[in-house]
C-alpha cells in the first residue's frame, strides 16, 4: 500500500484454475473436478487464488489447492500417519472444505496479515448470498458478476428477476451502460447496486455487476471490475511460463 498512489482503490481478487493430473492414480487427495472452462469432469485439483491488486499492479496473497468437499468425488483419502500438530494436516483439511468456506478464511487471514483492500472482486461462480454475508461481517465490499438464474431481489415490496428489474433502472450518460438500480437480497436482505453492462462479445446481450457499496457510480463498479481480469493473466502466465500443473510424479499432498 506504501508503494501506490493513496487515490488507487485497493481491491481483493478471487478466482479458481483446474490443475489436472490426468495421468495419476493414487496421488493424495486426488479428485474428479467440474471445470467451467471446457464444462466436463477432471481428474486433479481446483486452485483457489486470492491476489491484491491496486489496478495497476497484481500480487498473488494466498492459494488453496482443493481436493472435493464430497467424498465420492475423491479418488483417493489424506494419509492416516500424518501428525495432526503439523501444517501439513491442517493443509489437508482445508483441501477438502467447500469452496466458499475455503475462500471466507483466506480473505480473514489477508486481513490478519495486514492486507489493506476496500473490495473484493469475483465472477459469478462466487457471487452467491451467503459469500456477500460473510464478506460484510469480514468488513469488505464485493464487486462481483451474476448469472440471470431464478433469482428475485426486493424492490418497493415486490420481488422482480433481473431482466424484470431493468425497466426500473435509472441511467446515467455512460456509454455501454444501461443503468442501474438499488435492490435487496432475498433471504439476508442486504442492499446490494445492479449494474447492467453492454456485452462486448453480444452485442445484443448484456451483463449484471452487482456491488454491496450502493454508493459507487455505475461507471466506477464497471471500472472496478475491469480489473478482475489481471488474475485471468496471472494464471495464463502460471501455468503457460512457470509450467502451473505440468506433469511431475509424485503421489503426496504436499509435493
Amino acid at each position: 500500500s506504501r508503494l501506490t498512489r493513496p487515490e488507487r482503490v485497493k481491491c481483493l481478487v478471487v478466482d479458481d484454475t483446474v490443475v489436472t493430473r490426468s495421468r495419476s492414480k493414487n496421488v493424495e487427495l486426488l479428485a474428479n473436478i467440474y471445470d467451467h472452462v471446457d464444462h466436463k469432469y477432471k481428474r486433479g485439483f481446483t486452485m483457489l487464488n486470492l491476489a491484491w491488486t491496486d489496478g495497476y499492479s497484481l500480487i498473488p496473497i494466498a492459494f488453496n489447492l482443493l481436493s472435493s468437499s464430497n467424498k465420492s468425488n475423491r479418488y483417493q483419502e489424506m494419509r492416516e500417519d500424518i501428525d495432526h500438530r503439523t501444517n501439513g494436516y491442517k493443509n489437508r483439511r482445508e483441501a477438502v472444505m467447500k469452496k466458499p468456506e475455503a475462500l471466507i478464511l483466506m480473505v480473514k487471514r489477508a486481513f490478519d496479515a495486514g492486507i489493506q483492500a476496500d473490495y473484493i472482486l469475483m465472477d459469478t461462480w462466487f457471487t452467491t448470498e451467503p459469500i456477500l454475508h460473510s464478506m460484510l461481517e469480514a468488513g469488505i465490499h464485493v464487486i462481483g458478476m451474476v448469472k440471470q438464474l431464478k433469482q428475485t431481489y426486493l424492490y418497493n415490496g415486490q420481488y422482480y428477476t433481473l431482466p424484470q428489474l431493468r425497466k426500473f433502472m435509472q441511467r446515467e450518460c455512460a456509454v455501454n451502460i444501461f443503468g442501474s438500480v438499488v435492490v435487496r437480497t432475498k433471504k439476508e436482505n442486504i442492499p446490494v447496486k445492479i449494474v447492467v453492462i453492454r456485452n462486448r462479445n453480444k452485442s445484443n446481450d448484456c451483463l449484471y455487476l452487482l456491488t454491496t457499496d450502493c454508493s459507487l457510480s455505475e461507471t466506477e463498479v464497471a471500472r472496478l471490475y475491469g480489473n478482475r481480469w489481471s488474475i485471468e493473466c496471472f494464471h495464463k502466465a502460471s501455468k503457460s511460463f512457470l509450467k502451473l500443473g505440468s506433469e511431475f510424479q509424485s503421489r503426496s499432498y504436499d509435493a
